[in-house]
């Protein structure tokens, strides 16, 4: 993966020093729960949020910095990939330590595989969550990065562990929205299975950028939030591990403090992670796909997808060898 320098303004180009950081809450919630929209038959069937709903999700992101749209994908497609899904995570976490997993070993880095037979657009190019991203970002968002993270079961002996929490903006970032989040939960997600605790309102002013943070970029251990805010900023508005039912999108501002969570069921439990920047963010990744996909990416008119074509042998051959989440570079060229 090409590497890119991070975006950086003068002030953001300061020493890093500990500070005295104010976690009030940005926003006039002190909710732990995140907004859901439950789109109407219409809107589900033009594919099209109304005003109304639109405006909803507008606020939840802005306000929140994450937000649910309930019902938007025909359980049939997820369960198709799903099946896919797991057997995959399985031959991951056979590999031990040499997995891309993520903070510790309960948390795996998977890649969905990259051609027609399992790419269905209902999830990959949901055109609601587009329409959301473009809400928010600007015409025609970039689509350069398509993931995803697997919570797996406790093998024998080991003890269930949680992520740190931690914000994926590990680098020097705009202070405005500038990337989005479109994650995709092939099952249910519940406190039991992992679904990811979420900090809400975390993702601007004060809360957001490198002086809240601990580790170097590029390690397993980068973006962490510091012990300290973490104390203060539960007495505002302390985090939450909701409840997302399967069908649902959830769209997430890419800044905001989150932790993937210990799953204590006998499920591996996927969630794909397909990451929007604003058309104006200058971030050089590119997603690997089989040519075989070519109708589909060239057809839609959505979003910017910068694509590397390979054969559909190559791209099966290629995409369980992925790095682990911090590898990546969400930085901007200058």
């Amino acid at each position: 993966m090409a590497l890119s320098k991070a975006f950086s303004r003068s002030r953001l180009q300061l020493p890093m020093r500990t500070v005295p950081i104010r976690c009030m809450s940005s926003s006039p919630s002190t909710s732990t729960l995140p907004m859901t929209i439950k789109p109407t038959t219409k809107e589900l069937s033009a594919g099209f949020l109304g005003e109304r709903n639109l405006e909803k999700a507008m606020r939840g992101l802005h306000e929140d910095g994450l937000v649910v749209v309930s019902d938007v994908i025909p359980h049939e497609h997820l369960d198709r990939l799903n099946k896919k899904m797991v057997q995959d995570a399985r031959t991951l976490q056979a590999k031990g330590k040499d997995m891309p997993y993520n903070y510790n070993v309960g948390n795996i880095q998977q890649d969905p595989p990259p051609v027609q037979e399992h790419f269905e657009s209902s999830i990959f190019l949901n055109p609601i969550a587009n329409q959301i991203t473009t809400g928010m970002l600007g015409p025609r968002p970039k689509w350069t990065f398509c993931s995803g993270n697997s919570a797996m079961p406790p093998e024998a002996g080991a003890q269930p562990q949680r992520q740190p929490v931690h914000a994926d903006s590990d680098f020097a970032h705009p202070s405005h929205p500038f990337a989005l989040v479109v994650n995709v939960p092939l099952i249910k997600f519940t406190p039991e299975n992992g679904s990811t605790e979420t900090w809400l309102g975390t993702h601007t002013g004060e809360l957001s950028g490198l002086q809240v943070q601990e580790g170097a970029k590029g390690t397993r251990a980068s973006g962490r939030i510091r012990e300290d805010l973490l104390e203060q900023r539960r007495q505002v508005r302390g985090p939450n591990q909701p409840v997302i039912e399967k069908g649902s999108i959830v769209i997430r501002d890419l800044r905001l403090w989150h932790a993937g969570m210990p799953n204590t069921t006998d499920e591996v439990r996927v969630m794909l992670a397909m990451i929007h920047f604003a058309p104006w963010y200058r971030n050089p990744m590119k997603l690997e796909l089989s040519e075989d996909l070519k109708d589909n990416i060239q057809s839609q008119t959505d979003l910017q997808i910068p694509v590397d074509w390979v054969s559909r042998d190559e791209a099966l051959t290629r995409y369980m060898n992925r790095g682990f989440g911090n590898s990546y570079d969400f930085g901007q060229a200058e």
